[in-house]
């Protein structure tokens, strides 16, 4: 399926989510609430965000280029998906400027940030501004995207589903290309702050493994 056709699909989805609040993709049925689970008082925004900012996270920019130039924002929530077949996802906030250019362009590509690019960081995190003034990038190879000078990482994508999930979507990408861009430590955030990755040392210095 070509650019366009990955365009008008995102564009697709970004209606019915604006009509019904869902995607149209098959989804596994909710499992009931525990009793009780509704009496109990809410969990505040701000109680979620002071407790799971324990989970450090990598930080990439996600950057796609429409009619009207490139776009993009900083994101903490890019990950791997799958291997077979390639896929990767973002977490998008509902209200995000950038999002809609990027759904139109149908395709993105995720650089992943480095340790000495925390005020990059900052820059693609503020809404409104010239995020690119400045900053070097190239064509991704496959759908000629915003690829990022400086990262450790990066992945040229296509879009192929939009989900709901609260006042966030996730966005579902299959990968088209991808490579490193060199040995540096990646840039890290944690408990509102960036961090230097250090190696551990000493026994159970292993690398862990998935279940």
């Amino acid at each position: 399926m070509g650019h366009a056709a990955m365009a008008a699909t995102a564009v697709r989805c970004l209606k019915a989510l604006g009509a019904s609040g869902a995607s149209g993709a098959s989804r596994a049925p909710i499992p009931p609430v525990p009793p009780g689970a509704d009496r109990r008082p809410p969990v505040s925004p701000a109680e979620v965000r002071r407790v799971l900012g324990n989970f450090p996270s990598g930080v990439a920019v996600i950057a796609a280029r429409d009619e009207e130039g490139p776009a993009g924002f900083a994101c903490q929530s890019f990950s791997s998906l799958s291997l077979d077949p390639p896929l990767v996802l973002f977490l998008v906030g509902r209200a995000s400027a950038s999002w809609p250019r990027i759904a139109r362009a149908g395709a993105f590509c995720a650089t992943v940030l480095g340790g000495e690019q925390g005020g990059l960081c900052r820059a693609f995190a503020v809404s409104g501004a010239d995020k690119f003034a400045g900053v070097a990038h190239t064509p991704a190879p496959v759908t000629g995207s915003p690829l990022l000078a400086g990262g450790t990482a990066w992945a040229d994508c296509v879009i192929r589903a939009v989900h709901t999930g609260g006042d966030h979507l996730i966005v579902v990408g299959r990968i088209e290309a991808l490579g490193t861009t060199g040995d540096g430590e990646p840039l890290v955030f944690h408990r509102g702050r960036f961090r230097e990755l250090r190696a551990p040392e000493g026994p159970g210095s292993g690398s862990a493994r998935a279940g």
